[in-house]
């Protein structure tokens, strides 16, 4: 039987996931400095120990209100295939272990369903586990990187 260890968090309802291989760490928010020519989903940056990482709206992303980023909220550090991102979240809970977890298809019901990878029900709740690599378009990517480096597109 297969397991899979995921991070929970919230943002309003439903709860999400990422694959706990994706995360590098969980820490308090931090002032978010904006980024000129980034992409509309990119909030900004924020400097974490010298590196410069993009932080993703996933409210944004997901279609939910507009969240001031408060002290309480958390950072999620995850990395992709390419690069280090950042997801402000509400609330990070606890890592689990998820075994045997069907993957359903609402692909017609949910309009992001393209950034979710899998769904499974922990404790009573929809668990949405989020699809990391499907956050930034090939476009967004060169846009990003543009931004980051202060080129002009």
């Amino acid at each position: 039987m297969e397991t899979h260890k995921i991070v929970m968090f919230s943002l309003e309802e439903p709860r999400y996931a990422l694959y706990l291989s994706a995360v590098e760490r969980v820490i308090r928010s931090v002032e978010i400095t904006p980024l000129p020519k980034a992409p509309e989903k990119i909030s900004g940056v924020i400097n974490f120990q010298g590196e410069v990482i993009p932080v993703i709206d996933i409210r944004k992303l997901f279609r939910l209100p507009k969240h001031e980023i408060g002290l309480d909220d958390q950072f999620i550090i995850a990395r992709t295939s390419k690069r280090l991102v950042v997801l402000a979240v509400d609330y990070v809970g606890e890592v689990t272990e998820i075994s045997d977890f069907k993957i359903k298809d609402f692909k017609k019901t949910l309009p992001f369903a393209e950034l979710i990878s899998g769904v499974t029900v922990f404790e009573n709740n929809i668990i949405l586990i989020n699809d990391l690599e499907k956050f930034l378009s090939l476009d967004d990517e060169k846009t990003l990187e543009n931004a980051l480096k202060g080129k002009i597109k």
